[in-house]
């Protein structure tokens, strides 16, 4: 069986510098890869718990089932969140969070 610290380890790491990308970052596109990091790092943990509590051969593909869905999620959100970026910097010259004010009237 394998052991499953490291893997949550890696995952904790993926989780904290996710975060900590995702409250200090100023661009747009820095704060979409920190989420990225955040929706991989569940992946892993899916991955990882799915193997660590394999009953049988049928249970066994459940969290990388799991995995390849929240890939796919996090696939079509990054497109429609650069996409958004995108219309952001046609509008205001700038992909710099502190500089849109493009709620404001």
């Amino acid at each position: 069986m394998i052991p499953l610290a490291p893997f949550l380890v890696v995952s904790a790491a993926l989780v904290a510098i996710g975060v900590f990308g995702a409250l200090t970052r100023r661009s747009a596109l820095g704060i979409l890869m920190s989420i990225e990091l955040i929706i991989n790092a569940a992946a892993l943990n899916l991955v990882a718990f799915s193997q660590h509590i394999r009953t049988s051969d049928a249970e066994s593909t459940a969290g990388q089932m799991f995995a390849l869905f929240a890939m796919a999620i996090a696939a079509a959100a990054a497109a429609v969140g650069l996409s958004i970026v995108i219309c952001i910097y046609r509008n205001s010259k700038t992909v710099n969070v502190d500089k849109i004010d493009l709620m404001r009237w």
